[in-house]
């Protein structure tokens, strides 16, 4: 039997799951984010220690009886300089060669089309596409949140902190984004938002991109600030599948099958937006629910690139799961 590790990091957490050539799930767990820029890339080893010690626990096996593992990094790629020791550092876990690492992007392609020809549009901490057409990939966005992540939790969020304080000194009329931010945030002084956001959480991205709940909840009791950020995160969104069809070359006859990864699309409003943008964009996209989430789509890329990809038996096994 065949062993295929997917590990799935992200900006919120790190995710890993193990499957068999049977399409069974043998084991799972979660470590926090292996975001790594902030706090040194030795923050990507030991968390990928940690996980993979889980990982072979729960299983009863040896880091030698998996077959490939494909490491889905976020960030990966991005600084030229990181990418050899990214690439070592698995060695020295694993015990062996078999592995890859990219970025956390081709689990969310792998995981919601299946590893087939179409776009993959993440919307989580941050945001990306990543997709594929007749062997060619391509990936648009992901430029971070400073001066990118158009669409991501951090971008709605960052928004929706800008509208809080225009409506708390009058630029903005107060609509009920302005209590639900109070009550999330637990503050009675508006001010006192500076200092939860910049000095009890240091301007940490997880935390800060956690607010675009709150963002779509005010927008759910009807602030027309908060929907209007909505509307625009999902606009961005398309935009971005949008460039990617392009520059893959996909010709104006093709269907084009897209679907969606990351935490932004578990608000109905968030799908539903992105879908009415998308469909604005061009006629030929097919917007697919995803078949599984990026941590199995980075176990399935790892039976790919290890050229023993799952049967259609097995992907149907998984799908039971």
């Amino acid at each position: 039997m065949a062993f295929f590790l997917g590990v799935d990091g992200g900006g919120s957490k790190t995710a890993f799951v193990l499957i068999n050539d049977s399409g069974q799930i043998v084991a799972e767990t979660q470590a926090p984010s292996c975001y790594y820029f902030s706090k040194g890339i030795e923050l990507v080893s030991r968390i990928l220690a940690d996980g993979i010690g889980t990982i072979i626990a729960q299983a009863g096996i040896e880091t030698t009886d998996i077959d490939y593992t494909f490491f889905g990094l976020p960030g990966y790629g991005e600084v030229s300089a990181d990418i050899k020791r990214l690439d070592a550092l698995p060695h020295k876990i694993l015990g062996h060669g078999r592995y890859s690492c990219d970025n956390d992007m081709m689990g969310g392609w792998a995981g919601s089309l299946g590893a087939v020809d179409g776009i993959n549009v993440i919307s989580g901490t941050g945001s990306m596409t990543y997709g594929e057409r007749a062997g060619h990939g391509h990936r648009v966005g992901g430029w971070g949140e400073l001066f990118g992540d158009e669409g991501s939790a951090y971008w709605i969020a960052i928004r929706g902190l800008n509208a809080f304080s225009r409506m708390s000194d009058g630029r903005l009329p107060r609509g009920p984004l302005y209590d639900v931010v109070k009550k999330r945030v637990d503050v009675t002084s508006d001010l006192d938002l500076i200092d939860v956001v910049a000095n009890r959480w240091k301007g940490q991205r997880g935390a800060i991109a956690d607010l675009s709940k709150t963002v779509v909840e005010a927008a759910g009791l009807g602030d027309l600030i908060a929907a209007q950020i909505i509307t625009d995160a999902c606009t961005e969104l398309a935009r971005i599948v949008d460039t990617t069809r392009t520059e893959l070359g996909f010709a104006a006859e093709d269907a084009i099958p897209v679907s969606y990864s990351g935490g932004m699309f578990t608000a109905s409003a968030v799908r539903q937006g992105f879908e009415k943008a998308l469909a604005l964009l061009h006629p030929s996209y097919e917007l697919r629910i995803p078949q599984f989430d990026p941590a199995v789509g980075a176990a399935l890329y790892a039976a790919k690139k290890s050229g023993a990809p799952l049967s259609e038996t097995a992907l149907a096994n998984l799908r039971s799961n």
